[in-house]
């Protein structure tokens, strides 16, 4: 502003809002009858009709995306079979690099926990699983030295926990994929 002149006043319906030390002409808080806490309700908040839209299109998802996903529970199963199948293999496999031969099927799968007390007794055994783990149902893996698939077999009853059977039922070993 220039010394010489003073200032003009306000036009009318003005109302000035002081951010900072500085004037805002264009809030909505100058408006009359408005507040601040009003404009920024109006501006930060869902509307009844966009929450809905919302619920609705997760509710459309979950319908789609749940039956496949409900199937999923026995495959992982079958997979972890699987892997522990493999990984008892490899711990067989590193018995007999100890030993020179695989534990008889009298001896199970536990000698490679614990040292065997039933013939033959390895001279250098070691544990080569620190325990034994149960199949994704909760029964114990079986065993057998001669195998009939192999020279070896370790599978697991499935499901049911009963030899044979289809689908979830059906045995899993190391000689199937």
């Amino acid at each position: 502003m220039h010394p010489l002149h003073p200032p003009l006043p306000p036009p009318s319906g003005y109302f000035p809002v002081v951010y900072l030390g500085r004037e805002k002409m264009d809030s909505p808080s100058a408006r009359p009858g408005f507040s601040a806490t009003a404009a920024t309700r109006a501006q930060s908040g869902f509307t009844l009709i966009e929450i809905m839209v919302v619920m609705i299109i997760i509710g459309i998802l979950a319908a789609l995306i749940v039956p496949r996903v409900m199937s999923r529970p026995d495959e992982a199963r079958r997979i972890a079979a699987r892997q522990d199948i493999a990984s008892i293999v490899q711990a067989l496999k590193l018995y007999r690099l100890d030993n020179g031969r695989y534990p008889g099927t009298d001896q199970g799968l536990e000698a490679l926990v614990n040292k065997p007390a039933a013939e033959p007794v390895p001279n250098n055994w070691k544990a080569t699983l620190d325990n034994l783990p149960k199949d994704p149902w909760g029964n114990p893996y079986q065993y057998a030295n001669p195998g009939q698939h192999g020279e070896i077999d370790v599978w697991s009853l499935g499901a049911d926990g009963k030899p044979g059977g289809e689908g979830n039922d059906a045995d899993i070993g190391n000689w199937s994929n």
